[in-house]
């Protein structure tokens, strides 16, 4: 149910949406009443959302219909406003306490503020994205962002080979790393994992994760060659088991999280160890790759020689 204009600007406020953002969803909600056309499309996004609610990965989550509207740039916002309510029954259902539910579904608006620093302008630059955290399947606790999964099928053959989980389809947690919440260091990584032990098996008792694993390219090694060696992201990277590394790159990735925007490699700023370890990487003619690597969760972190 998309809540009323007169109810938005509280929600939207609890959900972190910047307030630059809210009048203008106040104003475009007034037109699912007008133009029957939005209703219909918010109906058939929601129920792809929804689509088999206890069984993650099952969503089709909305995408942002192609026509030059703002109403169509914000569309998925509007759709994760009609799911909210399915979001917090889930949550209800399995004990979630609320402030965990607060803080997760917060992401949407920092998601929309993320957008607007890039565009200017209310959206959301992956519009899928949040449906992870409305459909019950990701949880922020502490630093970290985990998402109840199965295990993948790079990671499958290595961490069943190990005996560290009981075959292919294994549960298993996807760790996430947002970059809103300060340094991550290692107390609050630990932090993290200590929830994350803690809060699955209280409140989803039926799925046995056994293994926590990452797919980022702060799991590159070859930060190492440009990071202290007591640096909070190498120290991140040895609690991981590897995997081999994507062979085709991933330079876009480092660029748009460290410096907010894809721009041209001269422009680059080297402010900071990171800003200067991603820009003097690529204009030596080097490449970043997509990293992935594991861990056991009941027995800690594997440690990996630096």
């Amino acid at each position: 149910m998309l809540p009323e204009a007169g109810e938005l600007p509280e929600i939207l406020l609890d959900l972190a949406v910047p307030h630059e953002s809210v009048n203008e969803l106040v104003a475009l909600r007034r037109r699912f009443d007008r133009e029957p056309q939005w209703r219909w499309l918010l109906d058939r996004a929601l129920s792809g959302l929804l689509h088999r609610p206890d069984e993650p990965g099952a969503a089709i989550g909305p995408g942002t219909p192609p026509v030059d509207d703002p109403l169509g740039r914000c569309f998925p916002v509007f759709v994760y406003l009609a799911a909210l309510p399915h979001a917090l029954a889930h949550h209800r259902r399995h004990g979630v306490d609320p402030e965990v539910s607060r803080r997760t579904l917060a992401d949407l608006g920092r998601q929309i503020a993320l957008h607007r620093g890039q565009h200017g302008r209310t959206g959301l630059s992956t519009p899928r994205w949040p449906s992870l955290h409305f459909r019950g399947e990701l949880y922020q606790l502490g630093r970290l962002q985990f998402q109840r999964t199965v295990l993948t099928e790079k990671l499958a053959p290595l961490v069943t080979a190990a005996g560290a989980a009981p075959g292919p389809d294994a549960p298993a947690l996807d760790l996430h790393i947002p970059d809103f919440l300060g340094p991550l260091s290692p107390d609050a990584v630990e932090r993290s994992l200590e929830l994350a032990r803690a809060f699955f098996p209280r409140h989803y008792p039926q799925e046995d994760h056994q293994v926590a694993m990452c797919a980022s390219w702060l799991l590159d090694p070859q930060l190492r060659a440009y990071l202290p060696a007591d640096s909070n992201i190498v120290a991140f990277q040895r609690r991981f088991r590897p995997a081999p590394l994507d062979p085709e790159p991933d330079d876009e990735g480092p660029i748009r999280f460290v410096f907010g925007e894809v721009v041209p490699l001269s422009e680059l700023p080297r402010r900071t160890t990171m800003e200067r370890a991603i820009g003097d990487h690529l204009r030596s003619g080097g490449h970043w790759h997509f990293g992935r690597g594991w861990f056991p969760l009941r027995d800690g972190a594997g440690s990996l020689p630096v």
